[in-house]
């Protein structure tokens, strides 16, 4: 992915309600380097993060099942959630495809 595409798909994930916090500082410490001596070093990481940071869509489901996923959704939602992800596993999708995760998913196929 060209560096003007990546920066791009990071103003998106940053300005997604989805994305965790670890994943937009990452972000902009690598819009903070672009164009500097640092830029390499700091799309490495960035990459790294985003890696560490996509869910699964096994990972999703047991999220959304789990007493934490129910705490963090509400009973109701996270049944929905569960279904959800249940829905998009049968079709074929690896990763959840909340807004955060499909971008980063599309950065990370590039």
């Amino acid at each position: 992915m060209d560096t003007k595409l990546l920066v791009e798909k990071t103003r998106e994930l940053m300005a997604s309600q989805t994305c965790c916090a670890e994943a937009k500082e990452a972000a902009q410490r690598f819009l903070d380097a672009v164009g500097t001596a640092a830029e390499k070093e700091e799309t490495e990481k960035y990459l790294a993060e985003l890696e560490e940071d996509i869910v699964t869509v096994d990972g999703l489901i047991s999220f959304a099942r789990s007493d934490a996923g129910k705490a963090h959704f509400g009973e109701e939602t996270a049944a929905g959630i569960a279904a959800h992800g249940e829905e998009i596993k049968a079709a074929g999708a690896k990763y959840c495809d909340c807004p955060a995760c499909a971008i980063v998913a599309e950065i990370l196929g590039k």
